[in-house]
């Protein structure tokens, strides 16, 4: 009887020893294993855009050529910083050609023509370039080569309308803008050798 008894004690002891190490052996597989849904993946971050940013269609970043209106003359066309462009009568526009040099050319500089030849109100089939005595290339409207006038110090000035006769602010297509009467009828000119000249059509 007493074997018999040992027998059971052993037999119950196995048994609750198997039954910890099942246990045991179920938590270490439930540990090493993801729950279904619960994977992750790490986070990656969409580099930010380098583009530059893009001006609204029909507004030119860096227009060459832009519109504006004078009291007196109407609209006119000026550079892109808003400096009067002018246009010289001893030129020509079929074919173009700039006859301004030397010390008129110091005077009445041509207006450097960029790389964009953009207009601002002004209709981009007039725009075209030719190339100047010096060899660069100047900015054309309607086969007119134009200028700028060294006394205009300040955007938006007209000191160049009508100077000897010959000179006179541009239009938007490439007409000139003539006042009603004339703005400096004696105002020295330059002719297109450099001669200073007085009044008239200063030839």
């Amino acid at each position: 009887m007493p074997n018999i008894r040992r027998v059971g004690v052993l037999t119950a002891a196995g048994a609750a020893v198997l039954a910890f190490a099942s246990a045991c052996g179920s938590t270490v597989a439930s540990t090493g294993t993801a729950s279904p849904g619960m994977t992750s993946s790490p986070t990656t971050q969409a580099p930010a855009s380098t583009a530059p940013a893009t001006p609204p269609p029909g507004m030119p970043a860096d227009a060459a050529v832009k519109v504006t209106t004078v009291s007196g003359l109407g609209q006119i066309v000026t550079d892109s910083n808003g400096f009067t462009l002018y246009r010289f009568d001893q030129d020509s526009a079929h074919p173009s050609r700039a006859t301004c040099t030397g010390s008129c050319a110091t005077l009445w500089p041509g207006a450097a023509a960029p790389g964009q030849l953009t207009g601002n109100g002004v209709s981009p089939s007039l725009i075209g370039t030719v190339t100047g005595a010096d060899g660069t290339k100047q900015l054309t409207l309607n086969g007119w080569p134009l200028y700028r006038y060294a006394p205009d110090t300040k955007a938006g000035q007209v000191n160049g309308e009508g100077v000897g006769g010959t000179w006179w602010a541009v239009t938007p297509t490439g007409g000139e803008a003539r006042p009603a009467t004339p703005t400096h009828p004696n105002a020295p000119n330059m002719s297109s050798n450099g001669d200073t000249t007085i009044g008239g059509n200063g030839y």
